[in-house]
């Protein structure tokens, strides 16, 4: 009996083609909620690292003392832990997707650029 539910797959498979796209050839589908990839906005970032210690995946290192964001592309879930758990919102998480890659090109480095701002001097009080 297994043999003719298989059948019947199949010949729905040829007759209605098949149920997935074939990307990149053709465009994937975006709606406003898609999960597309991480973006940062290296001015805005405190290299704080809550976005590397959330990431499942381990795909993003921050290094504070070389001021530097990484990402591996290929090793994110886009899961959007990162996007959540930012404390200043310098991540985004962007609708279009990342293109399709032969080779290992998936990391890529930020270089911060946030300039911490200066503390006003405190008034001394005088008695």
């Amino acid at each position: 009996m297994a043999y003719f539910e298989m059948a019947k797959t199949v010949v729905k498979s040829v007759i209605r083609g098949p149920a997935t796209i074939r990307y990149p050839a053709e465009p994937a589908k975006k709606t406003p909620i898609s999960r597309g990839h991480v973006t940062i906005d290296p001015s805005r970032c405190i290299s704080c690292g809550m976005c590397m210690r959330k990431c499942p995946a381990d795909a993003i290192c921050v290094v504070r003392e070389e001021k530097t964001w990484e990402i591996d592309r290929l090793r994110c879930h886009v899961c959007n832990c990162c996007v959540e758990v930012c404390p200043v919102h310098c991540l985004t998480m962007e609708t279009e997707y990342t293109p399709a890659v032969t080779v290992h090109e998936g990391r890529e480095l930020v270089h911060i650029t946030y300039v911490k701002p200066e503390r006003p001097p405190k008034k001394e009080e005088s008695s």
